[in-house]
């Protein structure tokens, strides 16, 4: 036995079940990947480490951010109120409802997203309303020449395991902004639809890049391949703090079969939040919202009166800013598990 095996072997019994607390001491980076990235998971609590299975630790589960609605929530904040209207609630957002049924056309996306407390239990009977832009980058009931549509919006209830699954399409990638979905969270239906809240959680799903480049180089994405190039997580004006890390959802499929994305969103069930405002920069192609947008989409009980009113307003809103919430959303403050390494 060399010189080197020989010290090796002394250390070795030297230290010989010291206990966990001296493992850690003196585990560097590299190994300590290693072990995370093997069977399930592990993670350190309070100077313990914890096997946890492949699942979250409840004390490790933080809750996603808080962002802004933007411009473009049709949530009654500024122009009209899609979630009281008759046919919101459904799975399938493709196309419009009400007066037109005009369908949006696009890569074929299924979308899910999975609501649960902050110990990581499902939230039961909850809701969700999601809205995206379409291929082109446009905003049913804002952008230019979609006014009179309500597509790739819908509200649905969570189900046993929380989640919610809506049928739709691949969204664009728009100057300024990284591809993404937005939503938010009720605690029930009957609050989601009724206009009053409140709103427990607003927040956006971000699209993983490699299947955002696959979707892109099909016809009728082209804008978003410039556009995909001149923006990064990291750069993004939404999840550029943190490149989306409780935000950027798992996708699986292919272009010919479609995609599927899943998302879990961790929240404070007993939370309230304004949410709304513009976003600091950045925005779909198109006329950006001015007072009510046309509901010509809409129930035939309100259509008529939305749409008078946006005609009386024309000529006084038309270069008008939305009419911005309370305030922005601010990032909550993030709960950091105990890392002894500094890493």
């Amino acid at each position: 036995m060399t010189e080197q095996e020989l010290d090796n072997a002394a250390y070795v019994r030297e230290v010989h079940d010291k206990g966990l607390a001296f493992d850690l001491g003196t585990m560097n980076r590299r190994r300590m990947l290693t072990l995370i990235g093997g069977t399930g998971a592990a993670v350190v609590v309070a100077g313990t480490l914890v096997a946890t299975g492949g699942s979250a630790s409840a004390a490790t589960l933080e809750e996603i951010e808080s962002e802004t609605a933007g411009p473009y929530p049709a949530d009654g904040s500024n122009g009209v109120d899609v979630r009281t209207e008759s046919g919101i609630v459904r799975s399938d957002i493709r196309s419009s409802f009400g007066t037109s049924t005009t369908v949006a056309e696009g890569v074929p996306l299924t979308f899910s997203i999975a609501v649960v407390d902050l110990e990581g239990a499902p939230i039961v009977g909850a809701a969700v309303y999601a809205w995206h832009c379409d291929r082109d980058g446009n905003y049913s009931l804002y952008s230019t020449g979609i006014t009179g549509e309500n597509y790739l919006r819908g509200i649905q209830e969570t189900d046993s395991a929380g989640t919610v699954t809506f049928t739709s399409i691949f969204p664009a990638c728009y100057s300024g902004r990284w591809p993404h979905i937005h939503f938010e969270v009720y605690s029930s239906l009957t609050n989601a639809t009724s206009g009053d809240g409140p709103i427990i959680k607003t927040s956006q799903m971000a699209i993983p890049e490699d299947v955002a480049d696959l979707v892109y180089a099909t016809d009728g994405y082209s804008k978003s391949v410039t556009n995909l190039s001149q923006v990064s997580l990291a750069t993004d004006n939404v999840f550029g703090d943190d490149s989306a890390a409780r935000e950027l959802a798992t996708v699986t499929g292919s272009v010919t079969a479609g995609f599927a994305a899943t998302l879990t969103a961790a929240v404070d069930p007993s939370g309230t939040e304004e949410g709304g405002g513009t976003p600091p920069s950045g925005g779909p192609s198109g006329a950006p919202p001015s007072g009510s947008p046309s509901a010509t989409a809409s129930a035939s009980a309100t259509a008529s009166t939305t749409t008078s009113a946006t005609a009386t307003a024309s000529a006084t809103t038309t270069a008008a800013a939305p009419r911005p919430r309370q305030q922005q959303p601010q990032k909550k403050k993030q709960r950091h598990w105990w890392n002894p390494f500094g890493w």
